[in-house]
């Protein structure tokens, strides 16, 4: 039998976890390039008239598609995969490979393409990758991909847009 005592004590220790977490959480979340300025600036309002809403969640409010559901995944012809925000080049074809893991993966960025910082949502420490150039978020990077880098760089296909060569 759970005494008054033992009940109260245990919900406020989860309301004082819920809210830290929240707290941590939002900090992680949302703020990943925060501080940094980019080559392409715009209002949330500007962001929102010009991208899609499941591209405005990923790449503004570092959100994540499902897996399984790009396009992108099955995409292996020649050409460039680009911001899907401000259109900068960010990976070759050359260097895109099946992870199984269900979104585009590539072992190495065009050189200058992205930025990384650090990430603590979700409770775990990731490296999460963003456009160089409008700090869009595209998704995080592994240290368990192929050669010849070593890396899996594992991106949100509709942060992307893919251009044929």
């Amino acid at each position: 039998m759970t005494s008054r005592r033992k009940f109260l004590g245990g919900t406020a220790l989860a309301a004082v976890l819920s809210v830290t977490g929240a707290a941590w959480w939002r900090l992680a979340d949302g703020e990943a390039a925060a501080g940094e300025t980019f080559e392409v600036e715009k209002s949330d309002a500007e962001w929102r008239k010009i991208l899609t809403p499941e591209q405005y969640d990923v790449l503004r409010r570092q959100g994540t598609e499902r897996p399984f559901t790009s396009p992108l995944l099955d995409e292996h012809r020649k050409g460039i995969f680009a911001c899907a925000g401000c259109d900068l080049p960010l990976f070759a074809s050359e260097t895109k490979f099946g992870s199984g893991t269900g979104w585009p993966s590539f072992y190495e960025p065009l050189p200058n393409a992205v930025g990384t910082t650090e990430d603590r949502s979700l409770f775990m420490l990731r490296v999460e990758v963003h456009c160089r150039r409008c700090g869009g978020h595209l998704g995080h990077v592994f240290d368990d991909g192929p050669p010849p880098t070593g890396k899996r760089y594992c991106m949100d296909g509709v942060a992307l847009k893919f251009i044929p060569a």
